[in-house]
């Protein structure tokens, strides 16, 4: 599993291309998502988390949310520049996206947010993190099966079974070539 998150040719993916195009939403949702977490002017605090940023301390939440955003973009971009320029480490963004929610969870866990309802990303982790768990596993399958094709004159009989009204082959003894 080793040479299918780090390949021996990073520049070349074998699996599935709707696996790409599904990590590639993927990654557009995070690039939106740190952006809101950029460029809003609560950095979605109040406005999609539902955290009252009028207490004291209120600007340093949105500082937080706002450097939370920055970092996020800044991550996002380098995922993207692994994504298109390294097609084979699909599978290693794919996982990388997918840890995104128990490390959240962890977070969450070692410190409870109050809000005024459930934060969208608080209640899409799961479901997202079991999508890309599954998606993750997908792209680790490849696309191409290889056939062995072997010159007729270069088959070994291995064994037959002579359809009805068909000649035996000659000399069709296992082992024996033809």
């Amino acid at each position: 599993m080793r040479n299918q998150i780090l390949p021996e040719n990073p520049r070349e993916y074998q699996g599935f291309g709707v696996v790409r195009l599904i990590a590639l939403a993927f990654l557009l949702i995070v690039v939106v998502r740190s952006s809101i977490h950029l460029f809003a002017p609560d950095g979605g605090a109040e406005s999609i988390a539902g955290i009252d940023t009028s207490v004291a301390g209120g600007n340093n939440i949105i500082a937080l949310f706002h450097q939370w955003g920055a970092i996020q973009l800044v991550l996002a971009g380098l995922m993207l520049v692994v994504f298109f320029a390294y097609k084979g480490l699909t599978p290693l963004v794919i996982l990388f996206l997918a840890l995104d929610a128990p490390m959240r969870a962890l977070a969450g866990m070692m410190g409870k947010i109050e809000s005024a309802h459930t934060p969208p990303g608080e209640a899409l982790n799961w479901p997202a993190f079991f999508f890309l768990t599954a998606l993750f596993v997908v792209s680790l399958l490849k696309k191409k099966i290889e056939v062995l094709v072997q010159e007729p004159s270069n088959l070994l009989v291995v064994g037959s079974i002579p359809t009805e009204g068909a000649p035996p082959p000659e000399g069709g003894g296992i082992g024996e070539s033809n």
